[in-house]
């Protein structure tokens, strides 16, 4: 057998030396096939639900039977306390405007006007004790903000560095600063971070490599001595398992194929993680992987963090089930906290702490919780699961309900009132006492005291390895990039083409032009590498804060393995210009200009890499790389000579790659014989040339610039090394509280709410009047074309059918559910009946109030809260309702009427108390994850509809949240509408709050659909007629159980098809029946049909956007503060380096000097606005799509408010500009010259935030809007007119030239300010006046102005027509 053969392979992990025995004792895994290892595990566990008890049973019977004793952790913490800062206000200052974003700088440093902090200090954690303690699973419990996350965090010690921590935490009496933590307990996370590139086992086998193996290696030797003193023989399979297990540094692990298989990710194995622009697995199979990610390595502590979102009751079973195995087999510690437990999982744990507000309600054994509440005066009903009961106890509005004292009257009990009960139940029942001896020798061993588990060598080979896997798997990219690149060169070579080129002083700047061209897009070149760095950032830190590596060996081969990209990229470009432009054809100055490209490519990608890891957010990172390429270009030498510069500034000259890069080139050619032939002046025109560019050096300084390149490389590798050492990464942000939420905060122990209030949400109800229509469909089938892959896996069928013949109906006043296993087709019924689907062939009858759908009409009376949940992360909660409500609701409802209605939809969905609170962006700021799922109703609920469809609307939340919003969601459905709800896992209570059901499996077929009953009298009565079926538990879930019953195992051991089952039963007849009657049209009704296609007219729909569109810029300092400062920046740097040139013109060098003013600032001011409107307006065109969906507004008067609200912000920006640029520069003084220049500034970068908003609008993602936009970019510099003037331009590329805004935005500025002087000056050996050069050089006619100011004026018109009709034509939305 392979294995056994590879057991004599063994490798010595440094860790023990058992001489003889340590030959045989590792077995490297790594050279075994995956077949064999998958076939192996495949062995040991056919069924994980039973196989795996016994297959830990028999490792600890091994261990066991010579007396070896585990190693085990114990963790206690004592009054931890955890205390963070955020910031509140009055009014709206709490909101992240422009101008309080000003503020919060300026007050960062100094008191400014007597402006005092508004940093608040709020108890995340209040004096919190107890033991977490070994072979114990203990279920962490407790409302959203609770403090649990902070409390795992703070026993791994993982809690961020800028919170005020407390107290004692010791792990077997051991105090955090004795050891490492990171390494000796597993922290998983409630965010799903993994590099997408890579599949499943390659995430887990490099995890297993760099956690190592602990001390497996030094429990199997003594094992294994044990066993031959004794002469015992172990079990084969186990002692192959084992010693694969006990080998380091293994690239492969036999650790991962058995976590796969408990973790049920064996299935997709071998599938690329993927995320949201590639194709991967699926949301909560990255659940499972990030949780794997970490039990596949040695650690014996684990702090789980809601690892069950997104997964169906059955699963999450299964794999607390293991966990529970791990722990009490394994003797594992662990902690884990869930959102909505079943009562089956519940039971599985062994102890509970309950937390509420910082504080510890109950810790101690799960059995005796309830006990303990009886206790308190608390009961738990007959029906009711324990987890659901012991959330919603903690909550005022629901303790009420289950007071049983009857020796006194009912009173709120606060959380800090229960806390201080528990801890005298605690010193009674004495449950913080240790079970494990305190800082014993044998506690020490299981933990880990080197920060690292590989040596360093090690270490670098893998972490190099995997860099060389990711490189293969972004060929594509790196492919993209090439052609690209090629595609530029090609042009570039066809306009500087060398049948036009020779060699005399004219034909030379334009040489030089090439020169300079070719040089900035070799720098542009290198962005993509900043844009993957910043992707892969996230998972850096995650694997850095566990201590998988340091950051040198990441840093080493992110940059080493990038120099082939950089040869091959350079190599191109020169291969492509150098003999089609015509320089010099010697193959020794081919061969210089390669090694300076390559040298130069090498550099900025460096500088960007580094960029990255510096800024670490996108707008950031923009930001910084763009003031340098702003600035390495300015001071190059080409733009400004280095004799015109001032000379105090003449640093920057030297600080700049560009600049070595300039001059080895320039000297490259210019010095070639062919150019020091012929004379002008004295001199040749080589050194003319150099001369007037500032760039005339000896041979000797082309290496000079070798070195100074080779320098900028190290400098930024290292800075980069240093840069991902140092620089902490950026932490969610904890929040900005309206002083509204901050009271409540700190007076939560105050009773403020009378008893008459206490329900307000159970009685509210929607007062106004909706049409009551029935949702009929008939034979419903959806069919999606099959996926390349499939197909070329030998899959025959050219399509999927997801949905088989579904037939059902909903009715008003009937709340219905939707459930079924993951992939049964429960979105994509709901999707093929509100018409979301993009894709696809549908077939089928689908009937409103008996009458055929008709899409235009349905969405009127249609709310769809869809299961991702979608808002505009600058508006408050109230603003972002209120906005629904003003485009949904009929304009014949005034002002004051919306206005109460949206208030009433907050307390039915209980956000009133948040209404002032920003909606944020998701896992950084703002609402949390069930306020959010609250908003999406809510903004539904006000366009008051009459079929409501919700996608999972408890996915994500605890117990108590998701009664909160299937209670709403009741109330909504009793006042008369059509509500449906797909969910996963819900409670007895939540499932029985529904009336109806609809039950399907995978294939897409209906297996129950009726009435669910009283207590679920019904779905359970029709499920135990079936043959087979076993009958249901007392107090078991009805919704887990028939799951469970109806699983597509179940259907194999009984042998019966249950969609069958159903279409053959009476329950079904009757549903014909109903459906029959509910899609006939009743007596004199018409169909839907409204006089206008929206609710509101177009001034209405337009004022309702840019109102909006108002609120998100004002809110949106980031990206409107930074385009603002960088453009109070161009403008000083450009009007310092070209103090007063604009009069001084005595040669051909000076007017080229001030057109290089023009030039940049038109360029800079619009590249930087044009790419950073990209990445901002990317989140707003999600919102878009489910607002156009929603028949909120026509897609012109979206994209109109969006154009004009950007109107004054560039207004700003060119006033800025213009004022600062103006008078140090030194132009002429007339209104009529300052009037042109102000309006051709505005112009121009309006026209190119419109490129880039037309760019969002035509391109699928952001990455392809940015590449997109640097080609854009790259042929405005091209075509500028600047580098070469129009007069030389191929006759086939004259046409680009006038389609470029940017030459006739240089054509009005040179032309408004010189086209009227007379100066001589002397150009290229020829005295003659200025207005007659730009003539005569350029193409600019002063009699023509007004042709350019036409068209610059024309540009913004024609791309907003362009941006407004492709975001009607265009939906890069795929469902």
């Amino acid at each position: 057998m392979e294995m056994e053969m590879a057991a004599g392979e063994c490798r010595n992990n440094g860790a023990t030396e058992a001489g003889e025995v340590s030959d045989n004792i590792l077995l490297d895994s790594g050279k075994l096939g995956a077949l064999k290892r998958r076939e192996f595990v495949d062995n040991l566990l056919k069924h994980v639900e039973d196989d795996n008890l016994h297959f830990l049973q028999r490792q600890k019977e091994r261990i066991d039977r010579v007396g070896v004793k585990l190693p085990t952790i114990e963790v206690a913490f004592e009054n931890l306390c955890v205390e963070a800062e955020s910031r509140y206000s009055g009014g709206g200052s709490h909101l992240p405007t422009l101008w309080n974003s000003i503020k919060d700088f300026l007050s960062g440093y100094i008191m400014f006007f007597g402006l005092k902090s508004d940093k608040v200090k709020i108890n995340i954690l209040e004096g919190v004790s107890g033991i977490i303690k070994p072979c114990r699973l203990t279920l962490l419990l407790g409302p959203p903000g609770c403090g649990k996350s902070t409390l795992l965090r703070a026993l791994a010690g993982k809690l961020d560095k800028s919170l005020k921590v407390s107290g004692d935490i010791s792990y077997n009496g051991y105090r955090l600063d004795e050891f490492v933590p990171e390494k000796t307990a597993a922290y998983i996370s409630q965010y799903d971070l993994h590099i997408p590139e890579i599949t499943v086992r390659e995430t887990l086998d490099f995890s297993a490599q760099c956690q190592g193996v602990g001390n497996r290696a030094e429990i199997l030797e003594e094992v294994s001595k044990r066993e031959k003193m004794t002469g015992i023989m172990p079990d084969h399979d186990i002692d192959l398992y084992m010693k694969a297990t006990a080998v380091a540094a293994s690239e492969k692990s036999l650790q991962t194929e058995y976590v796969l298989k408990i973790m049920g990710l064996d299935i997709c194995a071998d599938t690329m993680v993927g995320d949201a622009m590639r194709r991967g697995i699926s949301g909560g199979q990255k659940k499972r992987l990030t949780t794997a990610e970490m039990i596949v390595g040695p650690a014996k502590a684990f702090f789980m963090d809601e690892i069950s979102n997104g997964l169906d009751s059955s699963t999450t079973f299964q794999i607390i089930k293991c966990f529970q195995q791990l722990a009490s087999i394994n003797e594992c510690t662990m902690l884990i906290s869930l959102l909505q437990p079943t009562p089956e999982v519940f039971d599985l744990f062994d102890d509970l702490i309950l937390m509420a507000e910082g504080k510890v309600i109950y810790h101690g054994p799960q059995s005796e919780a309830q006990n303990y509440f009886e206790e308190c005066g608390f009961r738990c009903p007959e029906r009711k699961g324990m987890a659901d009961f012991l959330q919603e106890v903690l909550s005022r509005k629901d303790q009420r309900q289950y007071w049983s004292s009857t020796d006194e009257s009912y009173r709120y009990i606060s959380p800090h009132q229960l806390s201080s009960m528990f801890r005298k139940y605690q010193k009674e029942r004495k449950l913080d006492e240790p079970s494990v001896p305190q800082k014993s020798e044998l506690g020490k061993e299981s933990l880990s005291l080197n920060k690292y588990s590989l040596p360093k060598l090690e270490l670098f080979k893998a972490c190099g390895a995997r860099e060389a896997l990711l490189i293969k798997r972004s060929m594509s990219v790196y492919a993209f990039k090439i052609v690209q690149l090629s595609i530029i060169a090609a042009m570039t070579m066809s306009v500087f083409f060398r049948s036009h080129m020779t060699t005399d002083l004219t034909h030379a700047h334009y040489y030089m032009g090439a020169l300079y061209y070719s040089i900035f897009m070799i720098m542009l070149n290198g962005i993509p590498e900043m844009t993957m760095q910043l992707a892969r950032l996230p998972s850096f830190y995650k694997q850095k804060s566990y201590h998988f590596y340091p950051s040198w060996a990441y840093a080493i081969p992110a940059s080493i393995l990038k120099v082939p990209i950089s040869l091959l990229d350079s190599l191109a470009w020169i291969c492509i210009t150098y003999y089609g432009i015509g320089y010099t054809t010697t193959v020794s100055r081919f061969f210089s200009q390669f090694l300076i490209f390559s040298l130069l490519h090498q550099s900025v990608t460096s500088m960007y890499r580094f960029l990255a890891a510096h800024a670490q957010t996108p707008i950031l990172c923009f930001f910084y790389s763009f003031a340098s390429i702003a600035f390495f270009l300015v001071f190059g030498g080409f733009i400004l000579p280095k004799p015109s510069m001032p000379g105090w500034l003449s640093w920057g000259f030297w600080i700049s790659p560009l600049t070595y890069a300039e001059i080895s080139t320039a000297i490259n050619e210019f010095l070639a014989p062919r150019w020091q032939k012929e004379t002008m002046q004295n001199k040749t025109i080589g050194n003319q040339i150099l001369i007037n560019h500032g760039l005339y050096y000896s041979w000797y300084f082309y290496w000079i610039s070798v070195g100074a390149l080779l320098g900028f490389i190290i400098l930024f590798y290292i800075a980069f090394g240093l840069a991902l050492a140092y620089k902490r990464p950026i932490q969610a942000y904890h929040g900005s509280m309206p002083r509204k939420c901050f009271s409540e905060v700190q007076q939560r122990d105050i009773q403020k709410e009378s008893d008459v209030h206490t329900n307000i949400a159970k009685e509210a109800k929607m007062a106004m009047p909706a049409m009551q229509l029935a949702l009929t469909f008939r034979n419903l089938n959806y069919y999606v074309d099959t996926p390349p892959e499939m197909l070329k896996r030998g899959y025959s069928a050219r399509r999927i059918q997801l949905l088989n013949n579904v037939t059902g109906a909903f009715r008003p006043g009937v709340l219905s559910a939707l459930m079924g296993v993951s992939g049964a087709g429960k979105t994509t019924l709901l999707d093929v009946l509100a018409g979301r689907k993009t894709g696809g062939y549908i077939e089928g009858d689908i009937r409103i109030g008996g009458h055929t759908k008709v899409q235009e009409t349905f969405v009127r009376i249609l709310g769809y809260c869809e299961q991702v949940d979608v808002h505009s992360p600058q508006l408050t909660v109230e603003e972002s309702v209120a906005y629904s409500a003003w485009l949904r609701l009929p304009s014949q409802v005034d002002e004051k009427t919306r206005s109460e209605f949206v208030d009433e939809v907050l307390k039915t969905v209980e956000l009133d108390d948040v209404k002032d609170a920003l909606v944020g962006r998701p896992g950084i700021n703002g609402l949390s994850l069930e306020q959010r799922k609250r908003l999406t109703v809510a903004v539904e609920l006000v366009s008051n509809p009459s079929v409501i469809l919700m996608d999972e609307p408890t996915t994500g939340l605890d117990a108590r949240s998701a009664a909160i919003v299937v209670r709403a969601v009741k109330n909504i459905s009793e006042t008369g509408r059509t509500v449906v709800c797909t969910i996963h896992q819900p409670s007895t209570e939540i499932f029985e709050a529904f009336d109806e059901l609809i039950l399907m499996k995978n294939g897409g077929k209906i297996i129950y659909s009726g009435p669910i009953g009283q207590q679920s009298c019904k779905v359970i009565e029709y499920f135990e007629k079936i043959s087979g079926i076993p009958n249901i538990g007392r107090n078991c879930n009805p919704a887990t159980w028939m799951m469970d019953v109806t699983s597509a195992s179940m259907e194999f051991q009984l042998n019966i098809d249950f969609a069958s089952a159903y279409q053959e039963s009476p329950l079904h007849r009757d549903r014909q029946e109903l459906i029959d009657q509910l899609s006939n049209p009743l007596p004199n009704s018409d169909n839907l049909c409204f006089s206008n296609r929206f609710p509101q007219n177009r001034w209405g729909q337009f004022k309702a956007c840019l109102w909006k569109q108002n609120i998100t810029y004002w809110r949106s300092p980031q990206y409107n503060l930074n385009r603002m400062v960088m453009t109070v920046l161009i403008a000083l740097i450009f009007g310092v380096l070209y103090w007063r040139h604009a009069k001084t013109l005595n040669n051909e060098q000076d007017i080229f000097n001030v057109l290089g003013a023009m030039y940049m600032g038109v360029i800079q001011l619009g590249v930087y606005n044009d790419q950073s409107i990209i990445s901002f307006s990317i989140t707003e065109r999600t919102v878009m799509y489910r607002e156009k969906f929603a028949g909120m507004y026509s897609s012109w008067v979206y994209s109109f408010a969006q154009a004009a609200i950007e109107i004054p912000y560039v207004f700003i920006q060119a006033i800025l500009y213009t004022f600062i640029i103006y008078p140090t520069i030194g132009y002429y003084w007339t209104a009529y010259k300052l009037l042109w220049f102000f309006y051709t500034t505005f112009c121009s970068v309006l026209s190119y935030v419109y490129v880039g908003l037309v760019l969002v609008s035509i391109t699928p993602n952001v990455q392809v809007a940015s590449i997109l936009g640097q080609f854009f970019n790259t042929m405005q510099t091209l075509f500028s007119g600047f580098i070469l003037p129009a007069p030389q331009f191929p006759k086939w590329w004259i046409w680009l030239y006038y389609l470029a805004p940017t030459s006739w935005a240089l054509n009005s500025l040179m032309t408004s300010q010189y086209g009227n002087i007379d100066k001589e000056v002397q150009a290229f050996g020829e005295r003659k006046t200025v207005a007659v050069f730009l003539n005569e050089y350029f193409g600019f006619h002063q009699d023509r102005l007004g042709i350019a100011v036409a068209v610059i004026t024309a540009f913004p018109i024609v791309l907003i027509a362009l941006y407004c009709l492709s975001v009607e034509k265009m939906n890069f939305q795929k469902r």
